[in-house]
C-alpha cells in the first residue's frame, strides 16, 4: 500500500493535514482530489511516505545501520536525535522494489499464529515474535505497520483491509474480523485451512490443466521448426537432382512450402490467439465469461464447480452466526471462491431474494443456478433443522475428499494422454526422417 500525506488550506486560511493509503500513487492521489474538492479545500502539498537508509552513533559507540519509513527526510532525522543518536546520514531508498509475497508465506503467517493464539498468547505477542521471523522483507514491513497501528488503537478491520493486496481481500478481511471477535484462534485456523485448500487445488488444477498445455504448445512449436526448416533443407536436395519423393516425403514438403510461404499468417495464428485470450480474461467481462464456462468444461469443469461450493460452504460455516445475520457471511464466502460468475449469482440473484422477497436460503440458492442438486438438498435438510451451520461444514469436507480424489485419477489420465500425443508425434516424425533416408538417387545411364 502507498502511503500519502497531504497539506490542504480552507478558505478561511485554515491548515489541515490528512493521510491516506492507496494500493498505486495514482489511486492515491486522485483520492485525495476527490477528498478536497468535495470540501473545497487548496492542496498545498502531497507527501509520499517512503524508505530511509540511516546510520547513526551513540557516543563512541559502533555506529548502528537501519532502515525506517516516513514522508521525509527531516521526520526521520528529527526521531533519531530525539532517542538521543547522533544521526551520521540519513539517505532515501531511491528504487523500492516491494513485491507481492509469495502466498506460502502468507499461509506459513496464519498457520503459526492461529498455533501461537491457541496457546493463549497475546495477539501483540504473537506479531512480534512473527515480524522477527519472516524473511520476507514486504511482509515483514506489512505486519510491522500493522501492529503499530494496532497498538495504537486502530480498527483491525480497517487496518488488515488497507494491507489487501499483499494477503488478499479474503484473508485480510478474515484477519481483520478476528481480532474484533471473541475467536480468534479458530478464525486463524479456519483461515490457514482455506488457504492451504486453495494452494493444493491451484497446484494440482496447475498440473492438470497448465502444464500439459504448455507441453503441447511447445511439442507444436517443435514440430513447427522441425517441417518449416530442418526437414526441407533435406527434402529439397532430392527435388533439386529430380528425384522422386515417397507420399510421406512429398505430403510433408508441401506443408513445409506452405508454412513457409504463410509465414506470418501462421505465427499470427500460433501466437495471437492465446494472446488475445489472455488480454480478454484480464477484463471484468472476460473473466467473467471464462469463470461461468470453467464450471462447464468436459471432466474438469465439474471439479472446478464442486470445489467452488466447498470454498464457499467452508467459509460460510466459519462467519454464520445464526440465520439473523446471514447475508454478510454469504456475500463473503461468495468472494472467497474467487470466481467472478459465482460471485455475480450470488450477490445480484441470492442476497436480492433474501433481502427484498424475504426467500430462504435454500430457495435463494437454488435460483441463482450454481449449487449442485447435492448441495441443495443439504442446506434443505439443514435449514429445516436449523443445523445450516453444520451442513455447510459436511459439505465443505465432502466435496473436498471427492474432488481431491477425482483430480488426483485426472490427473494421472491427462498426463498418460499427453504422453500418448508426444509418442504418436515422435513416431510420426520418425516414419518421415525414416521414409526420406530409403530415397536413393536414379543410377547413372551411360550415353
Amino acid at each position: 500500500m502507498i502511503e500519502l500525506r497531504f497539506t490542504a488550506q480552507k478558505s478561511n486560511g485554515q491548515l489541515i493535514n490528512g493521510t491516506v493509503s492507496e494500493p498505486t500513487f495514482r489511486e492515491g492521489k486522485k483520492k485525495i482530489q476527490n477528498l478536497t474538492e468535495k470540501n473545497q479545500l487548496k492542496i498545498l502539498k502531497i507527501e509520499k511516505k517512503s524508505a530511509y537508509l540511516y546510520k547513526i552513533r551513540k557516543g563512541r559507540e559502533k555506529p548502528i545501520r537501519g532502515e525506517q519509513r516516513a514522508y521525509s527526510k527531516a521526520e526521520v532525522e528529527n526521531a533519531l536525535r530525539k532517542l538521543g543518536y547522533e544521526v551520521l546520514s540519513v539517505n532515501k531508498v531511491l528504487l523500492e522494489l516491494n513485491f507481492k509475497p509469495p502466498q506460502q508465506e502468507v499461509v506459513s503467517f496464519v498457520k503459526i499464529s492461529a498455533e501461537l493464539l491457541e496457546q493463549k498468547l497475546p495477539y501483540s505477542e504473537v506479531l512480534t515474535l512473527l515480524i522477527n521471523d519472516i524473511n520476507n522483507k514486504t511482509l515483514k514491513e506489512t505486519l510491522r505497520q500493522i501492529n503499530n497501528e494496532l497498538k495504537k488503537g486502530a480498527d483491525s478491520e480497517t487496518t488488515f483491509l488497507r494491507y489487501q493486496t499483499v494477503f488478499g481481500k479474503f484473508t485480510a478481511y478474515m484477519l481483520g474480523l478476528a481480532s474484533k471477535s471473541g475467536n480468534m484462534a479458530e478464525i486463524y485456523r479456519a483461515t490457514a485451512k482455506f488457504l492451504e485448500r486453495q494452494q493444493e487445488f491451484k497446484k494440482n488444477l496447475r498440473s492438470a490443466l497448465i502444464t500439459p498445455l504448455v507441453t503441447l504448445f511447445v511439442l507444436f512449436l517443435a514440430v513447427l521448426f522441425y517441417v518449416g526448416y530442418i526437414f526441407p533443407e533435406t527434402a529439397k536436395l532430392f527435388v533439386k537432382f529430380d528425384i522422386p519423393l515417397p507420399p510421406m516425403t512429398a505430403a510433408t514438403l508441401k506443408l513445409s512450402d506452405f508454412l513457409l510461404n504463410n509465414a506470418l499468417l501462421v505465427a499470427l495464428a500460433t501466437v495471437g490467439p492465446p494472446i488475445v485470450l489472455w488480454r480478454f480474461s484480464k477484463t471484468k467481462k472476460g473473466k467473467l465469461f471464462f469463470d461461468r464456462y470453467m464450471m462447464k468444461l468436459p471432466i474438469m469443469g465439474s471439479l472446478i464447480h464442486k470445489t467452488n461450493i466447498e470454498v464457499f460452504c467452508r467459509v460460510f460455516y466459519t462467519l454464520y452466526s445464526g440465520s439473523a445475520e446471514s447475508i454478510e457471511p454469504i456475500r463473503i464466502a461468495a468472494e472467497a471462491t474467487g470466481n467472478s460468475y459465482f460471485e455475480q449469482q450470488i450477490k445480484n440473484v441470492a442476497i436480492p431474494l433474501m433481502i427484498k422477497k424475504g426467500v430462504g436460503i435454500t430457495e435463494s440458492f437454488e435460483a441463482s443456478g450454481i449449487f449442485t442438486e447435492t448441495a441443495l438438498s443439504r442446506f434443505h435438510s439443514g435449514e429445516e433443522t436449523g443445523t445450516i451451520k453444520n451442513t455447510a461444514y459436511q459439505l465443505a469436507n465432502y466435496y473436498e475428499s471427492e474432488t481431491v480424489f477425482r483430480l488426483k485419477n485426472i490427473i494421472e489420465l491427462i498426463q498418460v494422454g499427453i504422453a500418448m500425443v508426444i509418442m504418436v508425434v515422435m513416431i510420426g516424425l520418425t516414419l518421415v526422417s525414416a521414409e526420406t533416408a530409403t530415397i536413393s538417387p536414379k543410377a547413372p545411364t551411360m550415353k
